[in-house]
């Protein structure tokens, strides 16, 4: 459970902290990458609890495995407490989900980071509103601030390329013959910095 706990405080930007330094909670509290990771931690772990509390014999061990394989993953520390590669595959969906969401932007965390994906998230919304629309004007916010256009299409660009390498590599390495669930999860772990992926290359 301590382990649990300080891979997740890892896995969140380090403004944060040093917000809270200088005793600016509210600052802390209304910060959107935060809130946003929390809910992608604690709807995680509820969803997992629920899709494996037949396999564990009491639900404190079931959220325990659940909470702990989440925060490893999400940071991307790569420890295990249990073959989650035995899990449902609903439950292998999630993780591998959050191997390529990864932590926070300024954690120590890897993968695309959560406030890439709430910029691109924000920037999708924004363009289907416009096509609605073509009149409206908008503009994407983080945090109450304006998002340069800039900022938003080299997020977009590193979006890109993330894919274009995830789906090149795993083009390559498919040649060896092992499972598309062994390659597909060995690219996302070596690629996102996870360290245990699924079947093969699982835990």
């Amino acid at each position: 459970n301590v382990t649990t706990v300080f891979m997740l405080l890892f896995g969140v930007n380090f403004s944060c902290y040093y917000l809270l330094l200088l005793k600016q909670f509210r600052g802390v509290f209304r910060d959107e990458e935060l809130r946003t990771y929390i809910g992608i931690v604690l709807g995680s772990i509820l969803l997992i609890v629920l899709n494996t509390r037949s396999l564990y014999g009491t639900l404190e061990e079931t959220i325990r495995h659940a909470a702990f394989q989440v925060a490893s993953v999400v940071t991307t520390t790569g420890y295990a407490t249990t073959d989650f590669d035995l899990w449902p595959s609903f439950s292998k969906t999630i993780l591998l989900c959050l191997m390529v969401v990864g932590a926070s932007a300024g954690s120590t965390g890897g993968g695309l980071k959560v406030g890439r994906l709430m910029l691109l998230v924000k920037g999708l919304r924004r363009n289907i509103r416009q096509m609605l629309n073509p009149r409206k004007v908008e503009v994407v916010r983080n945090n109450g601030s304006v998002v340069d256009e800039k900022i938003l299409a080299n997020t977009n660009a590193y979006l890109a390329a993330y894919v274009l390498i995830v789906f090149g590599v795993f083009a390559v390495i498919s040649l060896d013959g092992f499972s598309t669930g062994t390659n597909f999860s060995a690219v996302l772990a070596c690629f996102n910095n996870i360290g245990p992926g699924l079947e093969a290359v699982g835990p």
